[in-house]
């Protein structure tokens, strides 16, 4: 019996004694296509059009009506954040839109905010929280001029590797109508906030390194133009890449890859038509105009972008997420080095407006028509 034990702790040793000193034991990858699960967290809330996490785990979230709430997934609880401005516009597409957690939120305490005010005005802000209260609020951006239809806001945050901030600001104006003919160039206006994506400091200011766009008369927050209403925009975690998906007309919904100093084309340009069914352009072929990764028509009106970025989720892992208002559907779309393949349903049966991975790597994404916040996770 004791040489039974010996030759076992023998064996032990030299099993150990195989392992070099430091060396991490690596979990084998999973492969294969997952078995997804959802589960309902809040319903009835109403739109909740952005969300984020607290490193607490908490869960900040807007009400498109003009409320800030947390939500708690242990307790199930959710708490309204109060110190809100007043002067918050919910007509037409504005009202309470994106939240962002900063990066460097333990230290600073602050987290970012983007909203329509009365007029039609579109502001990015910041403040800090403090217990259940937004305090210290610092205006960083406000449009110059009024979107007259209260449309057309767009209005996504991301913050980038880079520390930078960035913000996607959709064509506002008086109206959208497509073409050379078009009386709303915002879009294509280097003079304007409408219309663009913006890359600033986290107080707002201007990088010494943003481009210098031909036309634009200096250096400015503008990053890309020729934007018409932008919803959705994520970072690649592996490549920092910033992607983003827009509304198109009648058609031409896009999904595009940003790179500095870029023009998008609206209105001169778009794969769909005007909503009279006038055509706009043969596509965009011109010289100096990006042509979209992936073009939807008909339209499915983009909301909320994230990849996928987690084990759990085998061969899912790395693809992209985008949902859907008009298809109410939230849709996967295969990615292999940066180019999108197969376009895959996940979920259908609600105005998917946001879509985010979380700190766990599960996936979140909230239903305007039904108020739900839904969690889509893998099954081990």
């Amino acid at each position: 019996m004791r040489h039974s034990i010996l030759y076992l702790l023998l064996a032990l040793i030299g099993f150990w004694g195989c392992k070099k000193e430091g060396e991490i034991m690596v979990e084998p990858i999973l492969t294969g296509t997952p078995e997804s699960q959802f589960k309902t967290l809040l319903s009835n809330q109403g739109s909740i059009w952005g969300f984020d996490w607290l490193p607490n785990g908490q869960l900040i979230f807007t009400k498109k009506a003009g409320s800030l709430h947390t939500y708690d997934s242990t307790t199930g609880a959710t708490q309204v954040i109060s110190g809100l401005p007043n002067n918050i516009s919910s007509a037409g597409q504005g009202g309470l839109l994106d939240v962002g957690v900063a990066p460097d939120y333990a230290t600073t305490r602050q987290v970012y905010i983007t909203y329509s005010i009365q007029g039609g005005f579109l502001r990015l802000a910041r403040f800090s929280l403090n217990g259940t209260s937004a305090t210290n609020w610092e205006t960083l951006a406000t449009t110059e001029s009024a979107s007259l239809w209260s449309g057309h806001y767009g209005s996504r945050i991301a913050f980038g590797a880079d520390g930078k901030v960035y913000w996607a600001v959709g064509e506002g104006g008086g109206g959208s109508f497509g073409g050379a003919s078009s009386p709303h160039q915002n879009g294509q206006n280097l003079n304007t906030l409408w219309g663009k994506i913006h890359r600033m400091n986290r107080d707002g200011s201007v990088p010494v390194d943003n481009p210098l766009i031909a036309g634009s008369g200096g250096r400015s927050t503008i990053f890309s133009y020729g934007h018409r209403n932008i919803q959705s925009m994520t970072f690649q975690a592996a490549t920092q890449q910033l992607y983003v998906a827009e509304h198109g007309p009648s058609g031409g919904c896009e999904l595009n890859l940003i790179a500095a100093a870029n023009n998008f084309g609206w209105p001169l340009y778009s794969m769909g038509v005007n909503y009279d069914g006038t055509v706009i352009s043969n596509g965009h072929t011109a010289t100096g105009i990006t042509a979209p990764l992936v073009h939807w028509s008909p339209a499915m009106a983009p909301s909320g972008l994230t990849f996928i970025n987690h084990t759990s989720f085998r061969n899912w892992n790395g693809n992209l997420l985008v949902g859907s208002l008009s298809r109410r559907q939230l849709i996967m779309i295969a990615m292999q080095n940066g180019q999108p393949g197969t376009q895959t349903v996940l979920y259908t049966g609600g105005r998917v407006r946001n879509v985010k991975q979380g700190p766990l790597g599960k996936i979140y994404f909230s239903v305007e028509n039904t108020g739900e916040l839904i969690e889509l996770t893998a099954k081990p």
